[in-house]
């Protein structure tokens, strides 16, 4: 979980605290193992969600900004890194997991520790880095064989992978199921290499901050259920777009807004030429 700062402004974040958030909505039972200082303000995370944290002196805190037309990104602190070792043994038979860094803090062997689940992983965290500076570039990441063995689904943005098109092809090659969002233009859903495109659902656009997590962890739990990888995309796509509509984290919806706005997507998808 994070602080994040647009300007003199202060936001809870971080793609774990979207995902656990929209789990929960979605009407499972959630678990969130996180880092973060006393300047973390927990009392805002709903209560129905239990969070295991590894403290910290500070908290994640992102600095957003802009440069012209384009986004900027800083690290101002970090907490400190999450181990196979923090995960507590009574979450191990947990039917599903996602593992969501923000700054390479997630160990990728925590995948190891729940030996039957259902394994997403937004990868986002691992394909950056902050120089001395602070601020976030780029990064070169090769997940471990593996993890591609082991891991059902990537998520990623067509943003996160430019200039790793090589190494992406080869991991869409292994995957059983990748999905590469792309904001307001929808998303591509990969099954078994095979590409599918997967229409956005238009909305009014207030607060586009998490919205990948919320479309991570609405997919996960929808192939929890159903075991139908378009079925989840569509649901997703939903989910994510609904999240869009107000600041933060107050637009997730929870199952009974899904379900009606899937039903308007799948009308406006039938009367599309």
């Amino acid at each position: 979980m994070t602080i994040d700062r647009f300007g003199d402004a202060r936001r809870l974040g971080g793609a774990a605290l979207y995902a656990a958030i929209t789990a929960q909505r979605l009407g499972l039972s959630v678990g969130l193992l996180t880092s973060h200082g006393d300047d973390f303000p927990l009392e805002a995370v709903p209560p129905a969600i239990e969070v295991v944290t590894i403290p910290a002196a500070e908290t994640t805190t992102f600095v957003h900004g802009t440069d012209g037309a384009s986004r900027t990104l800083s690290a101002e602190v970090t907490a400190n890194p999450i181990t196979a070792q923090d995960l507590p043994d009574d979450w191990a038979d947990a039917p599903v997991a996602l593992l969501a860094p923000v700054a390479n803090e997630v160990d990728p062997l925590i995948a190891a520790r729940f030996p039957d689940a259902l394994i997403g992983a937004a990868v986002q965290g691992w394909l950056r880095q902050a120089g001395d500076d602070g601020i976030v570039t780029p990064a070169t990441w090769a997940p471990p064989s593996w993890l591609l063995d082991r891991v059902a689904v990537f998520f990623m943005s067509l943003d996160d992978v430019q200039g790793l098109e090589d190494e992406v092809t080869e991991w869409l090659e292994r995957l059983p199921l990748a999905v590469l969002t792309a904001g307001a233009k929808g998303a591509l859903l990969y099954v078994s290499g095979d590409r599918y495109e997967i229409a956005p659902l238009p909305v009014e656009e207030i607060d586009a901050t998490g919205a990948g997590d919320v479309f991570a962890a609405a997919f996960l739990t929808r192939l929890h259920l159903a075991d139908e990888p378009w079925e989840a995309a569509r649901v997703a796509a939903c989910a994510a777009a609904m999240s869009v509509c107000g600041p933060g984290f107050t637009a997730v919806p929870n199952a009974r807004a899904v379900a009606s706005a899937l039903g308007d997507y799948r009308r406006m998808r039938d009367a599309a030429p």
